[in-house]
């Protein structure tokens, strides 16, 4: 580490000799694997970038000029590489560094990244703003973004305003998917190195100002011989790109792992003017074979052994299954039901486990990349021809989609199934994964029935019930694992609006009222207060829309007893408050406390840790019931 450890800053980086860069990516590398081998991380991604992120930050006037990371997965590098190296350690801990770019964190992180799609945009509206902004007419601003990030919509809503607009944006797709076998040869090399070396584009800028004077060169003609030229480079390439048809220069591919080469391209391309797109190849997980060999799993394998990589993993027969795999297995016994059943997912087929369902029924199965929006008007497409559409996306990531669930989804009252993963507090991934909206913006959608399992059996008898409904039906379940191996039981649907009451007295001091597996949290908080003479009653409510009126209607008997509602979810217009809402207007008097995520962003740390911060896990519940604060 004799480079890195002098390196505390992007100034520092620049005093190095180009020649010296590639010893700095592998000290970067190895800096990766010891630290992500004990305080897990997204692995191969960052691995891949590390040529790519040393190259931006030694040409550019880092952190005057701007990067602009999409969703920060490839980041880490960045971070490093920006002051944060110490206190890597932390990386995703409570009160340590964010496990994405964070301008809260550091001013090297210029806007929020955690949902894929938005860095052109962003980029682009910071490179407009320059330009009328005294003394930033000349700062850079470069946007990257990855080749899945790129086929989602609001992408391609930013390369299109970024022709359309002056700008001197530059774009680097870093395609770390594709192959770049078939453009290695002689010529392809050639016209690469020429479309990106200062000199041929000084003398194009150069006949450009000419021809402008002569009144030759107008915009319309500009924009044609772009057209032209990327037309030109496709057919010599053997490869077409869509950007030739959006006046954005493109330049590439090129190698990303090679930072020598990088930095010849940044400065021959860094002072052009107008929109540009570099395509760089780069290989997830370079440097460690492992995760070379199968990036996909080293995404985020986890805590690993650096020297054999072996994976360290729970022994899957002790331990409760997750719920997305209760998930999926039940959505392949749907399917095995009825024929009409199909499955729908944005990017995530493994994490959401609609895996199982394409490799038992491939054809009723569908990955529609990055395009949450997409992904829930195709369902509505599917329901409106007869089939029995289940979307299967994040939470945090299902927030994308809310027009389309609103406009093509509800208002036609369409069959479409929404499953509803890694809700609630995530844990590490922190403030942009955080699935603690879904119940509060559903709740208000006309049509919606929306419930929430507190177990694996509940889930599975909800997924049925969807399944024989006629309506758009929202199912929320978190991340993690769930409570029991023994969740394969014949399933049976639940009338909307009917919860269970799961630890009934005669007259109760404390009413627990829950939704989803906070129910295990206030069983705990129950028998300790029951064990301390203060009668607990508790009750699963399972339904946001419809609430279990019976249910309320029962508990308003007990006028001096204080009511707990808990969720994990915003407080703000969520499950607690429409539960307030509804006993008021029973006439209800009673003491009623809502615990969940208060009004205010939750950062990264465990479950546990958020969970006890915010006040709703067991001994929240407890203090509530005491009547203390924490």
């Amino acid at each position: 580490m004799s480079l890195l450890t002098n390196i505390n800053s992007p100034s520092d980086l620049r005093k190095l000799d180009v020649e010296q860069l590639p010893q700095l990516c592998a000290e970067i590398r190895e800096f990766l694997i010891d630290h992500l081998s004990r305080n897990p991380g997204h692995f191969a991604s960052s691995m891949g970038a590390v040529d790519l992120i040393v190259a931006l930050h030694y040409v550019y006037n880092t952190p005057d000029d701007r990067l602009v990371w999409d969703v920060g997965h490839q980041a880490y590098a960045h971070k490093i590489l920006t002051g944060r190296r110490e206190a890597f350690e932390s990386l995703r801990t409570l009160d340590g560094l964010s496990g994405f770019p964070n301008p809260l964190e550091s001013e090297a992180d210029t806007f929020m990244a955690g949902h894929a799609g938005n860095s052109i945009s962003a980029a682009l509206g910071m490179a407009i703003a320059d330009r009328s902004t005294p003394g930033h007419e000349n700062r850079k601003t470069v946007a990257v973004i990855g080749d899945a990030s790129i086929s989602g919509g609001l992408a391609f809503e930013g390369l299109n305003n970024a022709s359309n607009h002056p700008n001197n944006l530059l774009i680097v797709l870093n395609d770390n998917d594709m192959s770049i076998d078939d453009n290695v040869g002689a010529l392809h090399g050639y016209l690469s190195d020429l479309t990106t070396s200062a000199g041929y584009n000084r003398w194009r800028n150069r006949m450009a100002v000419y021809l402008r004077k002569k009144g030759v060169l107008t915009e319309n003609r500009k924009r044609a011989i772009i057209r032209f030229g990327n037309s030109v480079k496709s057919l010599v390439s053997k490869k077409q790109n869509i950007f030739e048809g959006l006046n954005i220069r493109y330049f590439g591919p090129i190698d990303g792992n090679d930072v020598v080469k990088l930095v010849k391209v940044f400065r021959d391309i860094k002072d052009m003017e107008g929109p540009r797109l570099l395509h760089v190849c780069t290989t997830k997980g370079k440097g460690y074979a492992p995760a070379e060999k199968d990036p996909s799993v080293w995404h985020a394998p986890g805590k690993f052994n650096p020297e054999t990589g072996e994976r360290k993993t729970a022994d899957s027969k002790d331990v409760p299954p997750l719920w997305q795999e209760v998930f999926g297995q039940t959505l392949v016994e749907l399917a095995e039901l009825d024929d009409k059943v199909m499955g729908v997912t944005a990017a995530m087929p493994s994490g959401t486990s609609v895996c199982h369902l394409m490799k038992s029924f491939p054809q009723r199965s569908f990955d529609v990349g990055i395009s949450e929006g997409h992904a829930v008007t195709f369902a509505g497409g599917l329901a409106a021809g007869g089939k029995r559409p289940f979307v299967a996306i994040y939470s945090s990531f299902l927030q994308r989609a809310y027009d389309n669930i609103i406009h093509d989804v509800a208002m036609q009252g369409l069959p479409v199934t929404f499953c509803i993963d890694r809700a609630g507090i995530v844990g590490e991934d922190g403030v942009t994964h955080h699935g603690v909206f879904d119940l509060a913006y559903l709740n208000c959608i006309p049509g919606m029935t929306v419930a929430s399992p507190a177990d694996e059996k509940t889930l599975r008898n909800l997924l049925y019930t969807a399944l024989k409904g006629d309506s758009p039906f929202a199912i929320r379940y978190p991340r993690g694992r769930a409570f029991r191996n023994d969740w394969k039981s014949p399933m049976e649907p639940i009338k909307p609006g009917n919860g269970n009451t799961v630890l009934q007295c005669d007259d109760p001091a404390v009413i627990i009222l829950t939704i989803g597996p906070a129910l295990a949290d206030a069983l705990g908080a129950a028998e300790e207060l029951n064990g301390e003479g203060v009668a607990t009653a508790v009750y699963d409510m399972i339904w946001l829309k419809p609430l279990d009126e019976k249910i309320l209607s029962h508990i308003t008997r007990f006028p001096n007893a204080h009511i707990i509602t808990v969720e994990d979810g915003v407080v703000t217009g969520g499950f607690g408050s429409a539960v307030t809402d509804s006993l008021r207007k029973m006439g209800s008097t009673n003491r009623i406390t809502t615990l969940g995520v208060p009004d205010k962003w939750i950062a990264h740390g465990t479950v546990a840790e958020l969970k006890n911060i915010c006040g709703y896990d067991k001994g929240g519940i407890l203090r509530a019931a005491r009547g203390k604060s924490k």
